[in-house]
């Protein structure tokens, strides 16, 4: 896997395990997400008040993020210290508090509410997964190999 394109650096063989897996966490991650905007798109197209102009416009955005988010990884597997900060704090901490608020928020105003629908079971699942995902590769850019790979990159 390191000799992908996505894990090249000057050498495949210079990029270390744990950056290797972290990048592989953000994508996985990446692409929970994008099932779960489309398990949401398909929710919100089987209601006939849907607002298709809305969904659209909201796809795109959330499309642009993920490429965005994408292109930092790349970045960040080739020794990009400030792209790994970025994940850090924008994937690690406002991303994980984006998945995060809205089960709890539910939980608290509605309460456990344990009637399960495949659109339910779709999301929570994909939700699942991508919080793992980031919570294995915010870890995985800090190991000692990963600092150590980092400390003697030079961004460009």
């Amino acid at each position: 896997m390191t000799g992908t394109a996505l894990f090249r650096s000057s050498r495949a063989s210079d990029v270390p395990r744990s950056v290797t897996l972290a990048a592989a966490g953000f994508v996985v991650a990446l692409l929970a997400g994008v099932g779960e905007a489309l398990v949401r798109a398909a929710m919100t197209l089987e209601r006939p008040d849907a607002d298709v102009s809305s969904l659209v416009l909201g796809s795109a955005v959330r499309g642009a993020i993920y490429l965005i988010v994408f292109a930092v990884v790349v970045r960040m597997t080739r020794g990009d210290r400030a792209a790994r900060l970025v994940l850090a704090l924008g994937i690690g901490i406002l991303g994980l508090a984006s998945l995060l608020v809205e089960p709890l928020t539910t939980l608290a105003t509605d309460g456990l509410d344990l009637s399960v629908t495949p659109s339910s079971l779709a999301i929570g699942t994909l939700r699942t997964i991508h919080v793992l995902a980031v919570l294995v590769a915010i870890p995985a850019m800090y190991a000692p190999g990963a600092r150590e790979y980092f400390a003697r990159r030079v961004t460009a």
